[in-house]
């Protein structure tokens, strides 16, 4: 029983403090005066009767009513409910006759009215929430103070404080206030469950449901809510409401339904709250960032930006939602019926209790078998429950969810763990919803209609517990009209006489003190748990379908363990492994080795040891921290129980090696298992009790067995009140006493798997000790200086405490913060806890001198045999830097090695990492047992190391989490290493500083390239070191020798240094000054050049006209030296010596070719206009039109408009010298177009139609025909087709310069578009610019990163956005190679139509350096041989100055600037050239990509070093031929290349017939572009097959095996396996022809015959072959080998190239030609395209229809006849000039027809031919008119045309 109202309160307007703006209220009377002693009065009260301030009025207001809750410091509410009215008061401005400051803003002139309205509240302060009673009992007071009642009102008042009402338990009670009032008053049958009235449905209808569940799930995950409305009652209202249905949380957060806009800056609190506001303040709540707020008016909720809500778990959110709006909008299900039944939504209090009967539902659901999580761990005096949070979640399958998270680590979940943890008590609608229910809840889930069903009966009960009686309303009171007399002038409230109430409470009172207590039999009982959990399947529902047979494998294995079959264990361990991800199977292999422990020990033997560890450290890895599925739980007590004995009577427990995983780390798991042990044994505890005082039998016992704690707690605490003291303080004592031992045990425990092993390592708290890292490079530091200590540093004790004292400190911190909690949580005593304090430090000091023992000895265990280390092979002159260091090599991105695409899993592959002066090897064999005795190479050039980075990495086979590194090269190889830990971490750090300083040497004389023949001096000395010396001496040794490496680069750098530039320049300009006689000239230059060469090196020019360079010129007739230096006129160039001390411009070689007609001193004034001094010099000359290619950088910014400007325009802007150089300039140009015949020649200018005649016919060849027809070379458009605009002007009209100029230029400049803008070109000059866009080098190297990420992913990526393509199509490699061939097509095509070319693009070095290359191959067949091939290399890249050292970032300096493969992506282009053009080149793609490997390999000088100045510098450029002391090792990689081609064909590609005089023109599309597969290709059998030594070591080996095997096995199979990524195909399957030259000469050496060489053989082979194919009949099948070159084109043209995969087999096609030829497979897969490319136009082809048509021209051009051909099979239409015509004029490709329909005749179309003869062709591009002879004709050709198209 309770009173009705604590207080009764009259507040007023407080008149005398009206000073501010706004008004105070203050307490005019209140009842009792003198506080209650259980219940304080609340403070602040007035502020709460008007919220928004108080204020007086001009005009009487309607009175008012609302309930404020306030909330006192014991978190109890109050609930205040305020009935205010308004009384008028004199205006006190007027009284006083003088505005006071308050009305100053006031203009005097308005009228301030007499009367004035004061609010006035009366207060009822209550504990009880009975809205609609206050509201009746306080308007019967204002009743009677305004209808004047003859009742005093203090009796009213009185009867009121006195009321007294029971608080729960379903009575009704009538009450009077004596004024002739009667209400009953209904108390709810249950007071735990909320009282809603209709709130909720109502907060439904204003918010809506997303909205609602918004602001449910906000207050659950704990967010500041705020409501806004206009009336303060709706607030309330919604506050309760949000209350009721968190039922059966409990809000424990700041509460405020309406809060006084004087106390606005509560809102900025940090903590959660729900709080109502009037929504007259709104824009106070505007910058509050972190605030939900539902505006209830408007029915909207904002989520500001930063708040995140969790929302419920699907799909118990849809369902709720469902369900939710099937109460409050029954229609919508039958909205679309014919005919709707009539469906009424119940009324607002019965749809209030559907909605929270929904939320009840939704809560069982959500908590489901939460009591099976409880763990009770005393039960007396009182009990204590804690809930385990991780297994809850483990078994709900749950543990991701954010929602059920945040829920359970709240406050609120924390009071309902409190609240109805405790077994025995009275139990409500939810504890019988969660005993009885869940069953039905979760079979209904599915069925709206059943859970309708089920929803209805809780609201049932629900609207039950609050209208216990519905039939009794019967309220009478009496009411005032206030409505109808407004204008009476009322007295005011009058003032109560406090006596006369006191003595009403006085006397109810005395009644209360002497009247018999009321006992409320409260029905305690046991709660029920409700259904076990079980395991509830993952919320997809995936059970794995076959993990019975994992358990059993899992079974199985632990068997052949503990019976010692360790060879079964072995094989089945990998799948163990793989199956312990599963959830299953960690809880099988914990109950298996559960099985095995015999009085808590199992001994093992090592192995048994390691694979039990193996296990259990992989099951623990996919834990998580919060071990949800208790696995480590399980395996705690096993860790402490399996163990292996060491020497010297010591024992080693398991949990040593299973100490690297954050689970023990977790105070969480430790508590949450501290606690369910104390429950066990405080369930042992009583159980004992109850078996010695019962003597029943044993069934009963058997019965008890199965008590759960809970159960056995609720039976003790209704025993508890029945116990004497003595009895319940033994049990109290007992209890206690077993969480002490427990504490202990705790202690000890963690102490087990929180220190490391090696205390010095600080494993697990790494947060708190000492970083690793420091104290290593410490030790390095003290083995430097003191070599002796170094021995002794382990053993020195001093240093050894420092650390592990710190590990230990941690360690015991850690322990007692937890025994700090449990222990307090728990009830332990004070005295035990202090015990428990000083015994922690205690047990952590005896574990650690126990630890160090184990240490000690497991040291001196034999370690688990593991593989031996295999040495790698190493190169002449390679020496070995670092020893090999085991480490495992793990598999990256790339799937073929791991064996998931089939084939053997390689990878992971165990063995070591060598570090030799030259590569990074790894060798060892794959850790899979049933891959086999295979050996697995992974190496590449230290010099390639593009990125390195420290990686941590978890072994499937392995315990510990390694650091490992993933190290990443330009030769498209990556590995992914993690090291053994048997490899220190400081030797580790020892091998990448090492890695790091081979890699980026100090100068280019580090390379391997130069310090291979003494290297001996140079490397690292890494002596075999003795078993037991310590790593320490070791990495000191490693660190002393390099530092002396460091000091003899310096060293050695400066014997070379040249003479200072200051000498030479002062020589050169004496030389500039006075014209000197060739013969001085050339004496100084010796002279000079002997100063810079070293004396070995000292010779005359006669070396510089042996260069490369020179010999070509000669080739190509563009002089010799000889006749330079002796100026005969008659030649257009000449070789110019003015470079030959390199001062005009270094990067250049010493000889160049200039017009014969510019003298030296000109060119060194030209060469300031360009960038790096790199002026136009030619390179090339078409001995066919004599048109020539120059080369040269672009212009400086400053001179490229000069330059452009027309000669004779007056300049303004530059200045006389600037036009001087350009007057040069363009004399310089002019010199060269005068050079070439066709100008000389011409009389007039050529206009295009007469240059078409001529250059029409000029040979080319097509690379495949796939793609659609060219632009010709002359279109004007064709700077502009490469500079990637359609027409540059807005209309698209032609722009003078480029379109109508129509002659053709005699000199076509490629220049960059982004130097040339404001160049204006005059019509007379005889060159044009053609503007390209060049990519830049950062484009190039960012594009390159991305290539090697696509083709060497370093990890496998399942994203379907992340595929091969898609990385390979955004590094945009293939879109950069199309762009170079591009423009060395257009370059070519110029060049071949007699115009001549020169390239100026960025500094000459990089791309112009790759377009001229490839126009050079392109046009002259001389540079598609090995010497050729090999002569382009040296002038164009050597020569003139690529910067090799620069791009490929070789030393130091150049570290920061990165790799940038510019001549990567020319061979590349080579590559792409080769693939569409097979039979053109002498070498074959290995060869590509042998340079490919080799130029960033630095074993060669050749790619070294950045210009040929460098190299004379360095004395490497002319290194004499018989200075070689070792033969072995060649400097350059030409000679290489050469000797390897005497001896193997491997170079040479069997395809090779030309033509003469072939231009190749390569179709570049990126379509057309194929992958190289040098970025895929991996051989792990052997390494890069680049280096041909180490290759060949290999196979001699493996041939004596065999041999030795062959004798012992009987049969002998022919068959081969060949393994993906492992085997080297072109090896174990050579192509035909290598095999049989191969068996030619074994059989010769066989036979005792000297070998002849290979390539005489075949050339031998082919001329016999010549005069056979002219002997033999014309359709007979010749033998397999290729045609030669005396072939013509078209017979040639049906040699087809076709390849069965991987077979050595060749396939002849004989179709009608005299001779057949055939092709043998290359490496790699050959497309259609490549098939096609072997196809030329000839009469023999394919014609489905061919005839004669009248073709119309392009725009403005006649109709002609051509032949036209129908080709079905290559789906093309073709047309020639004449029948005759061997040259295709043009192809419409068939696949970009639209349409073939009727035409009409136009304008010059031919004479006397009937309409119908017309008809037009539609393509995606253009329309083509066709004219036939008759219509019949017409008709035949649409139909063969519409029949291809169909067919297709």
């Amino acid at each position: 029983m309770t009173r009705l109202a604590d207080y009764f309160v009259v507040v007023g307007y407080d008149l005398d403090k009206r000073g501010g703006s706004e008004g105070q209220g203050r307490i005019v009377q209140r009842f009792p005066e003198k506080d209650w002693e259980d219940n304080p009065f609340p403070q602040g009260l007035e502020l709460f009767c008007q919220p928004s301030g108080w204020q007086l009025v001009p005009e009487r207001k309607p009175s008012s009513f609302f309930v404020a809750v306030l909330t006192d410091i014991n978190s109890e509410r109050h609930y205040c409910a305020c009935f205010t009215f308004w009384e008028s008061v004199e205006n006190p401005q007027l009284q006083k006759g003088e505005p006071s400051e308050a009305d100053e803003d006031d203009s005097p002139d308005v009228l301030q009215p007499a009367q004035l309205y004061a609010p006035k509240s009366l207060v009822l302060v209550s504990r009880l929430d009975h809205t609609e009673v206050f509201r009746n009992c306080l308007s019967l007071i204002y009743t009677v103070h305004v209808d004047g009642l003859n009742v005093p009102m203090e009796t009213v008042i009185g009867n009121l404080l006195t009321c007294i009402i029971p608080i729960a338990g379903g009575s009704q009670r009538t009450i009077t206030l004596g004024a002739g009032d009667r209400q009953v008053i209904q108390t709810p049958i249950n007071d735990s469950l909320p009282i809603s009235g209709c709130s909720v449905a109502q907060l439904f209808r204003q918010l809506g449901i997303v909205n609602v569940l918004y602001l449910f799930c906000a207050a659950l995950t704990e967010h500041k809510i705020l409501f806004l409305s206009s009336s303060y009652q709706r607030l309330t209202d919604a506050c309760r409401a949000l209350l009721a249905i968190m039922f059966p949380l409990k809000y424990s957060f700041t509460y405020v339904p309406i809060l006084p806009g004087k106390l606005l800056e509560v809102l900025s609190t940090p903590t959660p709250f729900i709080i109502g506001v009037n929504s007259h303040f709104r824009s106070e709540t505007q910058e509050l960032l972190d605030v939900i707020i539902a505006d209830l008016d408007g029915g909207t909720v904002t989520i500001p930006e930063c708040v995140h809500i969790s929302l419920l778990p699907e799909p118990l959110l849809h369902h709720t939602q469902t369900i939710i709006s099937m109460v409050l909008d029954p229609e919508l299900e039958v909205a679309d019926h014919a005919f709707p039944p009539t469906v009424q939504p119940s009324t607002l209090k019965i749809q209030d209790k559907e909605i929270r009967a929904v939320f009840l539902w939704l809560f069982a659901q959500l908590f489901q078998g939460y009591r099976w999580c409880l763990h009770i761990i005393r039960i007396h005096p009182e009990p204590v429950i804690r809930f385990h949070k991780a297994a809850f979640l483990g078994q709900r399958a749950l543990a991701e969810d954010d929602f059920l998270m945040k829920v359970l680590d709240g406050m609120a979940f924390a009071g309902f763990v409190s609240e109805r943890g405790p077994p025995y008590r009275s139990t409500d609608l939810f504890d019988d919803l969660i005993a009885s229910q869940v069953e039905r809840i979760r079979q209904d889930v599915g069925n709206p209609q059943k859970v309708m069903k089920h929803i209805k009966e809780l609201a049932e009960q629900l609207f039950k517990n609050e209208n216990p009686y519905p039939a009794v309303a019967m309220h009478r009171m009496q009411r005032t009209a206030e409505n109808a007399k407004p204008h009476v002038p009322q007295a005011s409230f009058p003032h109560l006489d406090e006596v006369a109430v006191q003595l009403f409470i006085d006397h109810a009172a005395a009644k209360l003190n002497t009247a018999p207590p009321v006992v409320k039999s409260e029905l305690k009982g046991m709660v029920p748990s409700g259904p076990l959990l079980g395991d509830i399947v993952d919320r997809n529902g995936n059970v794995l379908a076959n993990s019975a047979r994992r358990l059993e494998v899992v079974r199985n294995c632990i068997t052949y363990i503990f019976d010692n079959k360790m060879l079964e264990a072995k094989k089945l361990m990998p799948a163990v492994l793989r199956a312990l991800k599963g959830r299953a199977a960690r809880v099988c292999l914990t109950q298996e080795l559960n099985q095995h422990v015999l009085q808590n020990r199992a001994v093992l033997d090592d192995q048994q040891f390691d694979y039990i560890i193996r296990m259990m450290n992989c099951t623990l890895q996919d834990c998580s921290h919060m071990d949800e599925h208790g696995i480590a739980a399980a395996l705690l007590p096993l860790v402490t129980a399996f163990c292996r004995k060491l020497g010297g009577g010591i024992t080693q427990f398991s949990y040593s090696c299973v100490q690297e995983h954050m689970v023990w780390t977790n105070m969480q798991f430790w508590e949450a298992m501290f606690y369910s042990d104390v429950q066990k044994h405080i369930r042992t505890l009583y159980l004992e009790n109850v078996e010695d005082g019962d003597t029943s039998t044993n069934e009963s016992e058997g019965d008890q067995k199965q008590l759960s704690a809970l159960e056995l707690a609720s039976e003790q605490s209704r025993l508890w009140p029945t116990l004497s003291k003595e009895q319940q303080q033994e049990h109290v004592q007992k209890e206690e006493s077993t969480v002490f031992s427990q504490a202990i045990h705790y202690a000890n425990r963690m102490s087990y798997l929180l220190l490391p092993l090696d205390t010095n390592k600080n494993r697990l708290l790494r947060n708190t000790g000492l970083g690793d890292v420091e104290s290593v490079s410490n030790s390095y530091v003290t083995n430097s200086i003191a070599g002796s200590m170094a021995e002794s540093y382990d053993t020195e004790s001093g240093f050894e405490d420092a650390e592990s004292s710190d590990v230990a400190n941690s360690v015991v911190r850690f322990i007692n913060r937890f025994v700090d909690k449990v222990c307090n949580e728990s009830g332990v005593t004070n005295e035990h806890l202090k015990a428990l304090h000083t015994m922690i430090p205690d047990i952590v000091q005896m574990h650690i001198e126990t630890l160090e023992a184990v240490h000690r000895e497991s040291k001196r265990l034999p370690p688990i045999q593991k593989p031996k280390l295999l040495r790698p092979t190493l190169l002449p002159g390679e020496e070995l830097v670092m020893d090999g260091m085991r480490v495992h090599l793990i598999a990256d991105g790339r799937e073929e090695a791991t064996g998931s695409m089939g084939g053997p899993p390689l990878l992971p592959a165990e063995g070591a990492i060598f570090l030799t002066s030259y590569r990074l090897i790894f060798k060892g064999t794959p850790t899979d047992p049933l891959v086999g005795e295979q050996v697995v190479t992974r190496s590449f050039p230290i010099a390639s190391l593009t990125k390195e980075k420290r990686i941590s990495v978890t072994l499937p086979m392995d315990q510990f989490i390694q650091e490992g590194l993933q190290l990443r090269s330009c030769t498209f190889q990556l590995m992914k290493i993690a090291f053994d830990e048997e490899v220190a971490s400081d030797l580790a750090e020892v091998f990448r500083k090492h890695m790091h300083k081979l890699r980026y040497p100090q100068h280019v004389q580090g390379t391997f390239a130069f310090t291979v023949g003494q290297s001996a001096k140079l490397v690292v000395e890494h002596k075999t070191k003795d078993k037991n010396q310590s790593l320490k001496t070791l990495s000191k040794n490693l660190v002393k020798t390099a530092k002396r490496t460091i000091g003899r680069q310096y060293v050695t750098r400066k014997k070379y240094t040249p003479p200072t530039w200051e000498n030479r320049s002062s020589l050169q300009s004496e030389m500039d000054e006075d014209e000197i006689s060739v013969c001085e000239e050339l004496d100084q230059s010796s002279l000079t050049l002997s100063s810079t060469i070293r004396s070995s090196d000292r010779q005359t020019m006669s070396n510089v006209v042996e260069r490369a360079c020179c010999r070509d010129y000669q080739r190509l007739g563009l002089g010799t030296l000889s006749n330079s230096l002796t100026r005969s006129k008659n030649e257009p160039f000449r070789i110019s010596t003015v470079n030959r001390m390199y001062t005009v411009c270094r990067s250049y070689p010493g000889l160049l070719i200039v017009p014969q007609s510019i003298p030296d001193s000109t060119i060194q004034r030209i060469s300031r206009c360009y960038r790096q001094n790199r002026f136009p010099v030619v390179c090339w000359r078409n001995s066919r039109t004599k048109a020539v290619l120059l080369r040269s950088a672009g212009l400086h910014a400053k001179g490229v408009v000069g330059f452009f400007k027309s000669p004779n325009a007056p300049t303004a802007g530059p200045s006389q010298a600037d036009s001087s150089t350009s007057l040069e300039q363009e004399k310089y140009l002019q010199a060269i177009i005068s050079s070439m015949p066709s100008y000389s020649e011409a009389s007039g200018r050529n206009t295009l139609s007469g240059f078409t005649s001529t250059h029409m016919s000029t040979s080319g060849k097509w690379g495949s025909i796939r793609g659609s027809g060219r632009l010709s070379t002359y279109n004007p458009d064709v700077g502009n087709r490469l500079a990637g605009k359609e027409s540059p002007q807005a209309n698209g009209g032609p722009v003078e310069p480029y379109f109508l100029r129509q002659q053709k230029a005699y000199l076509y400049i490629i220049g960059d578009k982004s130097q040339l803008k404001g160049g204006k070109q005059d019509s007379f000059q005889q060159w044009e610019v053609v503007p390209i866009e060049v990519f830049d080098m950062r484009q190039l190297k960012n594009s390159f990163k991305k290539l090697m990420k696509a083709c060497v992913p370093s990890s496998p990526n399942n994203e379907p956005n992340m595929t091969f393509h898609r990385c390979l199509e955004e590094s945009e490699w293939m879109n950069l190679l199309h762009r170079v061939l591009q423009v060395s097509v257009l370059v070519v095509e110029l060049l071949d139509t007699g115009s001549s070319v020169m390239v100026s693009l960025e500094d000459g070095w990089d791309v112009t350096t790759q377009v001229v290359s490839l126009v050079q191959l392109l046009s002259d067949p001389y540079y598609r041989t090995i010497d050729g091939f090999r002569l382009l290399v040296e002038k164009e890249w050597l020569s003139f100055g690529h910067r090799f050292s620069h791009r490929g970032a070789q030393t130091l300096a150049s570290q920061s600037s990165g790799f940038t493969p510019v001549f990567l992506q020319f061979l590349d282009c080579v590559h792409q050239i080769h693939l569409q053009f097979p039979m053109e080149f002498e070498f074959s793609q290995y060869y590509l990509k042998f340079l490919a490997y080799h130029y960033v390999s630095n074993r060669f000088r050749t790619f070294l070093l950045d210009s040929d100045y460098e190299r004379i510098e360095l004395g490497v450029l002319y290194e004499e031929k018989g200075e070689r002391r070792n033969p072995q090792i060649c400097k350059s990689v030409w000679d290489y290349l050469d000797r390897l081609n005497k001896k193997t064909p491997i170079f040479y590609n069997y395809m090779f017939s030309p033509e003469e005089e072939e231009i190749l023109k390569p179709y570049s599309f990126i379509s057309n572009l194929k992958v190289w597969d040098f970025y895929m290709e991996e051989t792990l059998s052997e390494g890069p097959s680049f280096d041909w030594e180490l290759v060949r070591g290999r196979q001699e080996k493996l041939t004596e095996e065999a041999g030795d095997r062959q004798d012992t096995t009987a049969s002998k199979s022919q068959r081969k396996i060949v393994w993906p990524c492992y085997d080297s195909l072109n090896k174990v399957v050579p192509d035909a022809i290598t095999k049989l030259l191969q068996d030619v000469q074994n059989l010769e050496s066989e036979l005792g015959q000297p070998t002849e060489k290979w390539k005489d053989t075949w050339d031998k082979i082919k001329t016999a072959q010549r005069v056979e194919s002219r002997l033999e009949s014309r359709h007979s099948f010749s033998s397999s080998l290729l045609m030669s070159s005396n072939l013509s084109h078209q017979r040639r043209s049906q040699g087809v190239y076709l390849q069965e995969s991987g077979v050595g087999s060749s396939i002849n096609l004989a179709l009608d030609c005299e001779v057949s030829a055939t092709s043998t497979p290359a490496a790699g897969r050959t497309s259609t395209s490549t098939l096609y490319s072997q196809f030329q136009s000839t009469e023999s082809e394919n014609r489905s229809f061919e005839g004669i048509l009248y073709k119309r021209g392009a725009l403005l051009k006649p109709w002609k006849p051509r032949w036209f051909v129908l080709d079905k099979t290559k789906h093309q239409l073709r047309y020639y000039e004449s029948r005759k015509d061997k040259e295709c004029k043009g192809v419409i490709e068939l696949a970009d027809v639209e349409s073939v329909i009727l035409g009409t005749p136009t304008m010059g179309a031919p004479k006397n031919i009937e309409d119908k003869a017309f008809f037009d062709l539609k393509t995606t591009k253009r329309v083509y008119n066709f004219c036939a002879q008759d219509s019949t004709n017409a008709q035949l050709w649409m139909d063969s045309i519409q029949s291809c198209l169909s067919d297709a």
